[in-house]
């Protein structure tokens, strides 16, 4: 059984030299990068925020992915026009920086059943909503809290029901997943692949299902950000999704003042040179 150390630090991150080319970074979305919203169809990523992302990534040499429980098609609609190498349900789904897409399916005679009994149950229970995303399934409860322990019950009954299916619990939310993908796994994954190997990685997140993330990162000796209150394995703390934009921007502020100190230190050098 994984246990999450209880994380009561107020420390920041560093911001990481990223001219040195030494970095990969992993985002989460929801929470993270985006506002979570009651429902998930109405959540945004401002055009700002996708700007940093895109000059992040540049400066890295496109060693940026996003690690979230949408799928990727969501993560496209939210990043467009940009497209960024991504895991998708919590890598069922995932695509390297080349555009290989790979997805894990459930068996016929898993993915009907279940999905007549999760729609069945969560009937029951006004103002749940029922997430398809495939080869995976959120049971959302954000508008309905009164129905949570129903709604775990339903999300364990399935899993127990179908042994090929875990369950992951998240903020209001319980998803059930094909067994032996989670948020870690995809980033060491990423982390043998070009152009992510051979660099410190960076993960930022802010739910239940960002700690298998963040335990990966930290056996590769790399930055483990938790976005908001709660225990937590990652090092360091950033309070809210807003924290999250500024800090993104602070390291673009800070590599482009390192480029013209390079830049002024160079010229300084070419001026003696030619004495």
């Amino acid at each position: 059984m994984t246990t999450i150390t209880q994380d009561t630090t107020a420390e920041t991150p560093p911001n990481p030299a990223i001219c040195g080319g030494d970095y990969a970074f992993f985002f989460d979305v929801d929470g993270t990068l985006a506002e979570i919203c009651p429902e998930p169809d109405a959540v945004t990523n401002p055009v700002s925020v996708r700007n940093n992302l895109h000059s992040l990534s540049a400066a890295c040499g496109g060693a940026v992915a996003l690690i979230s429980g949408r799928p990727i098609e969501q993560l496209d609609q939210l990043a467009a026009p940009l497209i960024f190498p991504a895991a998708g349900v919590h890598g069922a789904e995932m695509r390297d920086s080349a555009g290989n897409f790979h997805r894990v399916s459930l068996p016929e005679g898993v993915a009907g059943p279940l999905a007549q009994m999760l729609e069945q149950g969560m009937a029951a229970m006004p103002g749940t909503l029922l997430e398809a995303k495939g080869m995976a399934f959120a049971l959302h409860y954000r508008q309905a809290e009164n129905y949570q322990q129903q709604v775990l019950q339903l999300a364990e009954a399935a899993v127990a029901k179908f042994p090929e299916l875990m369950l992951q619990r998240g903020k209001c939310v319980a998803e059930i997943k094909p067994r032996g993908n989670d948020k870690g796994a995809a980033i060491a994954a990423f982390m043998q692949q070009a152009p992510f190997a051979g660099r410190t990685p960076v993960f930022v997140g802010d739910d239940l299902t960002d700690e298998k993330g963040f335990q990966a990162v930290s056996t590769l000796h790399g930055i483990t950000v938790k976005v908001g209150e709660g225990q937590s394995h990652a090092r360091y703390r950033l309070s809210r999704v807003a924290d999250v934009h500024a800090w993104i921007a602070q390291i673009l502020e800070q590599a482009t003042l390192q480029r013209h100190t390079l830049n002024n230190e160079n010229n300084e050098q070419e001026k003696e040179s030619s004495l």
